[in-house]
């Protein structure tokens, strides 16, 4: 597993692909949690997501690079209550 605390809060997290997914708040366990300014729209919008740290590839330039493409990681993402956003 990639070695959570070189994670920083405020880094970029972006997918493989290069894209957006958010921006970390910070670590919680086993997860980044993201800001809410990256939470989304309609019901989503205002709540922290969570990416699971399994997804994390590496840090590229201060940013969290991801192991699957920016639109497969958001499918990943979970709100704080547990249940998948997808």
């Amino acid at each position: 597993m990639f070695d959570k605390s070189r994670i920083k809060e405020h880094a970029e997290v972006i997918g493989a692909d290069g894209a957006k997914v958010g921006t970390v708040d910070r670590v919680e366990g086993d997860r980044i949690k993201l800001t809410r300014n990256d939470s989304g729209e309609g019901h989503h919008k205002g709540h922290h997501h969570f990416v699971p740290l399994s997804l994390v590839a590496d840090m590229e330039g201060g940013k969290v690079r991801l192991s699957a493409n920016a639109d497969v990681a958001v499918s990943f993402e979970e709100e704080k209550s547990g249940k998948s956003a997808a």
